[in-house]
């Protein structure tokens, strides 16, 4: 697994980023915001990894069920670039889908498991 220096943004471009991560073992997540938006996951990476570079204004946060998880969105155009994960707060992934030069669609994928990691059923 090889962490590369990517650079990343939402949709309208609010939201710039730049991340050290790899882009394989992708993942997708059964929770349920994760089966209603559908994006492909990087790896998970240290916090001091992700750089925001461009619009941390431009953020919003949605946090649910044990409200451990942080999910950010562009306010803008409400695309999710990136999150603190719930099984293990020191860690995020960003959306594969924002980064620059990565076609998601190119990349398996395995499934990670959070809908086993819900208090409230269906979360």
């Amino acid at each position: 697994m090889k962490a590369d220096l990517l650079k990343g943004c939402c949709h309208c471009g609010a939201v710039q980023f730049e991340v050290r991560t790899a882009v394989v073992p992708a993942a997708r997540c059964n929770c349920s915001l994760c089966r209603r938006r559908g994006a492909l996951m990087s790896p998970p990476f240290e916090a001091a990894e992700l750089t925001i570079t461009q619009g941390e204004d431009a953020l919003t946060l949605y946090q649910f069920n044990t409200r451990v998880a942080k999910h950010f969105f562009c306010k803008h155009c409400g695309i999710y670039p990136f999150h603190q994960m719930r099984k293990d707060p020191k860690l995020w992934r960003v959306n594969i889908g924002c980064l620059e030069g990565i076609d998601p669609y190119t990349l398996e994928a395995g499934l990670s498991d959070g809908a086993s990691l819900s208090i409230v059923e269906d979360a």
